[in-house]
């Protein structure tokens, strides 16, 4: 039962992070307007994603537009893009096969290969969780090189928006989840232990005492004495 329940705290945990790639893919506010200098009282905040583009006012218009060429978009946002949805991928990929080999499941039950398969499970969660690192680690980067760059205007300052914050988070929960995975069916596979075949182990032949073979030696002289003769007579 304990195992058990470190797997699905592993596999909660992973879930977890699961939705906040998810999230974190879609949403906007990877970078939005630094307010800094002059910038600190304005009517406008820009904020910029994988996908889009938003602009909200003080009015309280929140408007959005999405990147109409990808092949116009800079290297490093096409990359970003490509590494997030791969994790996203991975991370469902890691669901479907963790499910298969948690002990709670039915599938696959009683095989020999049901904790390979649960290992499995935690190693690409924990690939997912490091490729979505990547990216969020990279932009965050380029957000602070920006911000503290004194040649930069302070209008095209950015900072860290939420999207990075939840990436992050994301990133970890799948990277701890996949490791407890891992590390549950581990320490199950070596609380196995082997014991040795009872058809192979063979009785030790039990000592016969002089007295039973006596018993028999009497026994037939009294039998042959029952035909009416005696064997001292032939002496």
């Amino acid at each position: 039962m304990a195992g058990m329940a470190v797997q699905l705290l592993g596999f909660l945990l992973s879930l977890l992070g699961l939705a906040g790639t998810i999230t974190a893919t879609i949403l906007p506010h990877w970078w939005k307007t630094a307010h800094v200098g002059t910038n600190i009282i304005t009517a406008v905040a820009y904020m910029k994603g994988l996908w889009m583009e938003c602009v909200w006012h003080s009015t309280g218009i929140y408007q959005c537009q999405l990147h109409r060429s990808p092949l116009a978009l800079p290297r490093d946002l096409q990359a970003a893009r490509a590494l997030m949805v791969i994790s996203c991928v991975l991370s469902v990929l890691a669901c479907l096969v963790s499910a298969i080999g948690m002990k709670c499941t039915q599938c696959a039950k009683g095989s020999s290969v049901k904790n390979v398969i649960a290992i499995m499970g935690g190693i690409l969660f924990i690939l997912a969780g490091l490729i979505c690192l990547i990216p969020i680690s990279w932009s965050t980067s380029d957000v602070v090189t920006d911000f503290y760059n004194p040649m930069l205007p302070n209008g095209m300052k950015y900072e860290i928006g939420q999207a990075l914050y939840i990436g992050f988070a994301s990133a970890s929960l799948d990277i701890i989840g996949g490791a407890i995975l891992c590390a549950s069916c581990q320490r199950t596979r070596s609380n196995i232990v082997h014991y040795p075949h009872s058809r192979n182990t063979r009785a030790a032949p039990s000592y016969r005492p002089p007295t039973v073979f006596k018993a028999n030696h009497t026994s037939s002289l009294t039998s042959a004495s029952h035909s009416g003769y005696r064997l001292n007579d032939y002496v």
